[in-house]
């Protein structure tokens, strides 16, 4: 069954909610054969919906009954797909994002409450309701070929994640890569899939021309606490041996370990970098545990199922680096936090980084030799 209720009124902030006060809502909570897979444990509706919707347990075991949650993929037919922003503390200012939602799961996905525009859950909707954006490269090589284009770096996988699962069938990756590998154009890629081994051969090529570099992100070494928070995205294992892979053909890799997240994976610090340095990777970068907006809850729920005796140590250490609350939001802070923990957490970083020799030198990748496509579905003037 279904429990609606009217979302006119204000709810109440989660950085109030003490610990004791939570309860383990299990009936409210999809049955777990059903989310099996899955990292989120609730499912709540979207923000800008009118009434908020939760399934719930009445009594009848009605809710085990029900078939395992799939994934469903809708595919889009975008009119743009290059994004731009001017966020003074990223380091580029355009991204492409050939999907919405991501397979891979991750709990603490900051991109989980872009789903609320498109009416769905932040939560298990997030993981198992995607969309597909069939026309990405046409659309890029459009936009490419537009009078007045300046390039610089497209970042790719800043958002959801260009090589999950669904991209096997897809390949609309590849077909942004061949894109821009055709036009000279440089990138910069994000990802947690060993997937990203299959362009090998066009990245290589780009990589003679100083046009791309690869990041992967790798937030633990402990397979089992990997499944648990990121039960789609490949194994770490997998993910060095892709650094590997990558940086022997010539890429420029490195490893993310995005995000950090204190008292659960900050103590990996030093022994993650030194296996990344140690696989080929050459630069090495993080970001702090983010938990805006839906994210909190669906952290914190997935926190007291799995980790219940660090709920208060995690929680209590996040609100000690966000000014009290569960995020700041703030420019400069968003990324790094503030406070001696989050000093703690960036000196112990940098040191290892130096120790191990990533980070001697920053690629920057080559905007010079770009060549615009040819009207690449741009209409023809008439006169």
């Amino acid at each position: 069954m279904q429990r609606i209720a009217s979302m006119n009124t204000a709810p109440q902030r989660v950085s109030d909610i003490d610990p004791d006060e939570i309860v383990h809502a299990e009936s409210a909570r999809p049955a777990e054969d059903r989310r099996r897979g899955r990292a989120a444990g609730l499912n709540k509706s979207g923000r800008y919906e009118p009434v908020s919707r939760e399934s719930f347990d009445d009594g009848w075991d009605t809710l085990d009954d029900l078939p395992p949650l799939k994934t469903e993929v809708q595919e889009e037919r975008a009119r743009t797909i290059i994004t731009r922003n001017e966020s003074p503390d990223l380091s580029f200012d355009r991204s492409i994002n050939p999907y919405r939602g991501c397979e891979h799961g991750c709990i603490y996905c900051f991109a989980r409450p872009t789903h609320a525009y498109m009416g769905l859950s932040p939560g298990l909707d997030f993981e198992t309701r995607l969309f597909a954006k069939p026309n990405a490269a046409a659309l890029l090589e459009r936009e490419l070929s537009k009078p007045g284009y300046i390039p610089r770096v497209i970042a790719i996988g800043t958002n959801t994640d260009p090589y999950q699962p669904l991209e096997r069938s897809y390949q609309l990756m590849r077909e942004i890569l061949d894109v821009l590998d055709r036009s000279s154009h440089p990138v910069a890629i994000v990802t947690k899939s060993a997937l990203v081994t299959r362009d090998i051969d066009i990245l290589s090529k780009m990589a003679e021309r100083n046009l791309v570099k690869v990041a992967l992100s790798v937030t633990t070494l402990d397979k089992k606490l990997c499944r648990a928070m990121e039960p789609r995205a490949s194994a770490p294992h997998k993910r060095l041996k892709a650094i590997q892979a990558l940086s022997g053909a010539g890429i420029p890799t490195s490893v993310m370990m995005s995000p950090i997240i204190p008292a659960l994976t900050d103590s990996e610090i030093e022994s993650l970098l030194g296996a990344a340095a140690e696989h080929g990777a050459q630069e090495a970068s993080f970001i702090l545990l983010r938990l805006p907006l839906e994210v909190s809850e669906l952290f914190r729920d997935w926190l007291l199922r799995e980790r219940p005796d660090r709920y208060r140590h995690v929680m209590s250490l996040i609100r000690s680096m966000r000014g009290g609350k569960d995020y700041d939001a703030r420019w400069g802070e968003r990324m790094r936090g503030r406070g001696p923990y989050a000093d703690q957490i960036a000196k112990r970083f940098s040191l290892a980084a130096r120790r191990l020799g990533l980070n001697l030198r920053r690629k920057k990748l080559n905007t010079g030799d770009f060549v615009q496509p040819q009207k690449g579905g741009v209409q023809l003037d008439l006169f």
